[in-house]
């Protein structure tokens, strides 16, 4: 799961020129590849986690009570049809809005898992990892969206430690739930944030066979 094209727009300066100068069509076929193994890899990393830390009779309790996944507050489209009328420019804005709002929870859950005795190294690597390649797909779509719809405006965010507040030492068990949920939540986005991807590359070469998606 390291084989991926480089998405790496930034340079030596700071500014995401590397990613300008390819064009639009590899531009979003990188986007998409990054897209892809960030689902991959997080599906792989939810299910070791539950197999070594959430008990059988915990399983049913993911996402639900208040354990709300992160981009719950947003308009981000989740049914065939409503994905169906969208713009590209919302598909767009929908894929950044939910990488934007996951990067911060991701480093915290590398916090959180450094803290379990027992957690293996595949999985604190994948998390990393993981963590690592959503900070460049956020530049990758960033520079997408300048390209497709003509705004220079915007910016990949910057991060900035503990701006959301944590519990400093949950119970272990509601911490192994909130963590459960927390994958669990971003498996689910990251397989969105690929679709979206796959329908914004769909139109721009198959208008009529989208309606798969």
């Amino acid at each position: 799961w390291t084989a991926a094209l480089p998405l790496d727009c930034k340079d030596d300066a700071g500014s995401p020129s590397r990613c300008a100068s390819i064009s639009q069509e590899k531009l979003l076929d990188r986007v998409i590849q990054h897209a892809e193994l960030i689902y991959r890899v997080s599906e792989e990393s939810c299910t070791l986690f539950e197999e070594m830390f959430v008990p059988y009779s915990m399983r049913a309790f993911k996402n639900q009570g208040g354990n709300a996944c992160v981009t719950k507050p947003f308009t981000i489209p989740s049914s065939k049809s409503e994905l169906q009328q969208i713009s590209d420019k919302w598909l767009l804005h929908s894929v950044l809005m939910m990488v934007q709002s996951w990067i911060e929870p991701l480093v915290y859950l590398q916090t959180t898992l450094d803290r379990y005795d027992d957690a293996p190294d595949t999985l604190l690597n994948r998390t990393k990892w993981v963590s690592d390649k959503l900070v460049s797909l956020e530049q990758g779509v960033v520079v997408l969206i300048r390209k497709m719809l003509d705004e220079g405006m915007l910016a990949p965010s910057v991060y900035e430690p503990g701006v959301v507040q944590y519990d400093v030492q949950p119970e272990m068990l509601e911490s192994v739930l909130r963590d459960y949920n927390l994958l669990s939540c971003f498996k689910k986005d990251a397989h969105k944030m690929e679709t979206f991807l796959k329908l914004l590359k769909c139109r721009q070469t198959d208008k009529l066979g989208c309606t798969l998606f």
